[in-house]
C-alpha cells in the first residue's frame, strides 16, 4: 500500500517533497491532474468530479490513504467526498487541517468552544476558488474567536508558476500583497492558502515583511502526516515513488524536474 497525493498541477510536489524527505521509508503515488489544470477558476461541481475521479485512480493504483494536496480541492470537494463519496477501509485528507492546528494551537480532535489565540490578523492567500468557498475561514471560526481574516484572490499566480514564468510570477505576487495591504495594513500571519506558492515563498515574505509570519503548506502537511501514519501503520507498505499525470508526460516531467532539481518521470494516468 501506498500513499497517494493528489495536485491539480505541480503544486503539490511541495508536499510530495516534504513529505519524502519527513518519511522516507514511506511509497508515495503522486497524481498531477496538468491536463485540466488550473482548478482555481472552476466551480464546485466540476472540482468534485475532478478530485474524485483522480482520487478514484490513485485507490487503483493501491493507495487506501490520499491527500489532496491541493487547497482548492480540499475547500470545494473534500467535505462532500467523505460524507457521501469515500469508500469503506479508504481515507482522503485535505490540508487545511494542519494549517488551521498551527494557527489555533490545537488538535483537530479538540472539540472544545473557540478561544482566543495568538495571531489576530491573518491575510490568506489562495487560488479565486478556495477563497469563494470560504472553508478556510468556516474551519477557523469552528475553533478561535476574534481572528479578522482578509483573503486575497490570486488569479494568474499558478499558471505563472506552471509556465515557469518566475519574472511574471513575482510580479504578480507582489501585487496580490499591495492588495491585501490596501484592505489590511498590518496582519500578524499570512497563510499561503495554495501548495503551488512555496515556489515563491520568499517573494510573499519579501512583500509582507519581516514582522509577518507566513504559514507554508508543506512542512506542516509532513508533520502532521508522519503523526497520523504512527497511530495509523496499517496504512501503507513497500515500494518506490511514482509519478502520473493526465498532462504532457514529457513537459510535465521537465517541468517537475526543474522544480524539484532532481529529476523526476512521470507516466500516463
Amino acid at each position: 500500500m501506498a500513499v497517494g497525493i493528489f495536485d491539480s498541477g505541480l503544486g503539490g510536489l511541495t508536499v510530495l517533497d516534504a513529505v519524502a524527505k519527513r518519511l522516507p521509508d514511506v511509497p508515495f503515488v503522486y497524481f498531477g491532474d496538468n491536463a485540466n489544470a488550473p482548478y482555481g477558476v472552476r466551480d464546485a461541481d466540476d472540482i468534485y468530479g475532478l478530485t474524485t475521479a483522480a482520487t478514484q485512480r490513485l485507490f487503483d493504483a493501491g493507495c487506501d490513504l490520499v491527500i489532496l494536496a491541493c487547497n482548492t480541492a480540499s475547500a470545494a470537494a473534500l467535505r462532500r467526498m467523505q460524507e457521501s463519496w469515500v469508500p469503506p477501509g479508504k481515507r482522503v485528507l485535505g490540508v487545511f487541517v494542519p494549517m488551521i492546528e498551527a494557527l489555533t494551537e490545537r488538535q483537530w480532535g479538540d472539540n472544545s468552544p473557540p478561544r482566543e489565540v495568538k495571531v489576530k490578523n491573518v491575510a490568506l492567500f489562495a487560488t479565486p476558488a478556495t477563497v469563494a468557498s470560504r472553508a478556510f475561514q468556516r474551519e477557523l471560526a469552528f475553533r478561535a474567536i476574534g481572528v479578522d481574516v482578509e483573503a486575497q484572490a490570486c488569479g494568474g499566480v499558478v499558471d505563472a508558476i506552471e509556465e515557469g514564468d518566475q519574472i511574471l510570477s513575482e510580479a504578480l505576487v507582489r501585487s496580490h500583497v499591495e492588495a491585501l495591504k490596501r484592505k489590511m495594513p498590518s496582519p500578524d500571519a499570512a497563510v499561503l492558502g495554495c501548495t503551488h506558492y512555496p515556489f515563491v515563498e520568499e517573494v510573499f515574505q519579501d512583500a509582507l515583511g519581516p514582522d509577518v509570519e507566513v504559514y507554508s503548506q508543506a512542512r506542516l502537511v509532513a508533520d502532521s502526516l508522519a503523526d497520523y501514519l504512527d497511530r495509523h501503520p496499517e496504512m501503507v507498505g513497500g515500494g518506490k515513488a511514482r509519478f502520473l499525470t493526465t498532462g504532457d508526460v514529457r513537459k510535465v516531467s521537465a517541468q517537475a524536474t526543474r522544480v524539484l532539481r532532481r529529476e523526476i518521470n512521470f507516466q500516463p494516468a
